[in-house]
């Protein structure tokens, strides 16, 4: 037990310190929107808190004359910049053919989504990362982009909101293997699915700081549930019930995470589903990473893993509780 306790103070000191790291996806936006002949509004929203030393910041064609810069305005998490451009220079093509970036992707381990609409109804998406951080727009959009960038946003999203990934790893737990891991998994899909499409096509708004509350309220509801194994209750024979219910608040936060990075309203019905199909591949290949992990834990230690199952339900419950009061306290701010 001595150890069991150093165990769980050590992961809920290292929460705190990165506490700003569960469920706080966001990428930058840079979106460019040509409103007269060789003229465009370019806005970057970035996060407000920097990672690195070196900044976020777009680059745009040399031919381009900066006519007006309004300034920083802090919307939500991010900051906000907008330009208007003069790119008189380009030639008759204007920015098809064009380089646009963003420099320092590879230092904060960032990605931004980048949103082209041009005057004669031609758009652009694509995500630059420190991998790919230039964009070269061609003479036609595709609908393959849109299918590679936000299936790679959404699991993106899922591996880094932890909290998501927790309340995951806690329905595991409480359903094994099997058919009730189907069947449980499927529901937590249909329920997040559900609000993620109403909340992103704009059927409803809702308070972001009570969500965020409330997901964290789901963990810690989830945690208290995994102490009554062996209960035989309803949420232990019926825990698809659970799962969905929670679904719907977490869809919530994915929702939130979809509208501030942007959405290609010509493709909006691809973009959602493959969002979506992003975040199920990655919740998909978590459990089979947890699966595979425990599996080679039963191999090499025997019996002991099951003798130390309790350790994640306490990591569960208290990361969960310190949650609840910090999203509780910025709710009520």
């Amino acid at each position: 037990m001595k150890f069991l306790r150093i165990f769980v103070g050590l992961i809920v000191v290292f929460a705190l310190s990165n506490t700003a790291q569960a469920h706080r996806f966001a990428p930058s936006l840079l979106k460019m929107t040509e409103t007269a002949g060789h003229q465009y509004n370019l806005v970057w929203k970035t996060p407000a808190q920097a990672t690195s030393s070196i900044p976020l910041q777009p680059v745009w064609p040399e031919q381009c004359e900066v006519l007006r810069v309004s300034p920083a305005q802090i919307e939500g998490t991010g900051k906000v910049f907008s330009w208007l451009l003069q790119c008189d220079g380009l030639g008759e093509d204007g920015m098809v053919g064009e380089k646009l970036a963003v420099s320092g992707l590879g230092a904060n381990q960032a990605s931004a989504m980048l949103m082209i609409d041009l005057l004669d109804g031609r758009s652009y998406q694509q995500v630059l990362n420190g991998e790919r951080g230039e964009f070269v727009v061609p003479a036609e959009p595709g609908r393959g982009e849109v299918v590679k960038d936000y299936t790679g946003l959404g699991f993106e999203h899922i591996w880094g909101g932890f909290d998501h990934l927790l309340f995951v790893f806690g329905l595991l737990l409480l359903v094994g293997g099997g058919s009730r891991l189907v069947w449980t998994i499927t529901s937590f899909t249909v329920g997040h699915s559900i609000t993620l499409s109403l909340v992103t096509l704009g059927y409803f708004d809702y308070p972001v700081a009570w969500v965020e509350f409330a997901i964290a309220v789901s963990i810690f509801v989830l945690a208290v549930e995994l102490t009554r194994t062996g209960k035989g209750d309803m949420l232990q024979r019926y825990p698809w019930w659970l799962a969905g219910g929670f679904g719907l608040l977490h869809g919530m936060g994915f929702a939130g995470a979809l509208v501030e990075t942007g959405l290609p309203y010509e493709n909006l019905p691809l973009a959602l589903l493959f969002f979506n199909v992003g975040i199920e591949v990655g919740q998909l290949s978590f459990i089979l990473g947890a699966l595979i992990i425990w599996q080679v834990l039963k191999r090499v230690l025997g019996e002991r893993p099951q003798r130390m199952m309790p350790i994640p339900v306490y990591v569960l419950g208290s990361l969960s509780a310190m949650w609840c009061i910090q999203r509780g306290m910025e709710a009520l701010a």
